[in-house]
């Protein structure tokens, strides 16, 4: 089924790329590794190296944000030498599309790819063949239909995506989540006949809907982003159904972000656990001062 170039999933959880030397089951190992920690948006070695002492599992590198213009991936010598100075892995953002910018992160040696939305589009109809490289990919997502989609594109990782504009507003994030993993549980109390249409509906591969409904969960790791400001924002997306969560750049903007940074890891780690997520959340109003949102924007029931 491999020979035209097409993603076959297997019960295995093993899936054949058209490149033989890229396997995507290594992919999908190597963002395995990542399961129950937190990956934390840096834009200088100062943040890197915070994030790194605070126990998170990986970094993801962004230029600082530009009210006007175009957004493009972070600067070429920014993330070589953020790669120096952490051991830990380094994420850098591509705009959606724009394979030329995939190929200067792979060359560059990036741990992983994230075809992100929060970038400027570069191609509004096309998303990257992310078969064509050896970096594992991530791509953001609000449904499972677009989740799948995004999988079969080659899809490593997918991030429910919340709120892009850095407020704390977690809402959108839930819903995102909660959509995901409702129709995950519709998807597992349907007869066998019923799949089909189903995949048809959701337009995604038949073959992942399957895999889906077999293993009751996404085949590949699954974050949240966006509005996780809170060890109990971050326990909330865990105990929601999520693999781990990412963390905006915002959370530097706090008084003392090592503290706030630490909480959130931890929070992860033991979402289940009230007792931790009290000490974990303990003396941060100060912290999370500046990341509230005003009166006038919340929504009144």
């Amino acid at each position: 089924m491999a020979e035209d170039g097409a993603v076959t999933v297997y019960n295995t959880n093993a899936i054949t790329d058209a490149k033989k030397n890229n396997p995507f089951s290594i992919k999908v190992g190597l963002a395995q590794m990542l399961r129950g920690g937190a990956i934390l948006e840096v834009a200088n070695i100062d943040q890197a190296k915070l994030a790194e002492d605070a126990g998170a599992c990986s970094i993801i590198v962004s230029e600082p944000v530009v009210h006007r213009g175009i957004s493009r991936m972070a600067e070429p010598s920014l993330l070589k030498e953020i790669k120096r100075a952490v051991s830990i892995p380094v994420m850098a953002r591509s705009r959606v599309g724009h394979f030329v910018e995939a190929q200067i992160l792979e060359a560059i040696g990036v741990d992983y790819i994230d075809e992100s939305e929060a970038l400027a589009l570069a191609d509004e109809e096309n998303f990257i063949n992310k078969h064509n490289f050896r970096t594992p990919f991530l791509c953001g997502c609000r449904n499972l239909g677009e989740a799948l989609r995004r999988v079969r594109e080659g899809a490593a990782m997918v991030r429910t995506q919340g709120d892009l504009t850095g407020s704390g507003n977690i809402s959108e994030t839930v819903r995102s989540l909660r959509s995901i993993m409702g129709e995950i549980r519709v998807l597992n109390n349907m007869d066998e006949d019923e799949v089909f249409a189903f995949s048809k509906k959701i337009a995604a591969p038949y073959d992942l809907v399957a895999q889906t409904k077999q293993m009751g969960r996404l085949p590949v790791v699954q974050f949240a982003a966006g509005g996780i400001v809170t060890p109990a924002d971050a326990a909330l997306m865990m105990q929601l159904g999520c693999d781990g969560v990412f963390v905006g750049s915002e959370i530097f903007n706090s008084s003392d972000p090592y503290k706030r940074v630490r909480g959130i890891i931890q929070a992860v780690g033991h979402y289940n656990d009230p007792h931790v997520l009290v000490e974990t959340s303990t003396g941060l109003a100060d912290a999370m001062a500046g990341l509230n949102l005003n009166e006038d924007r919340i929504e009144q029931f």
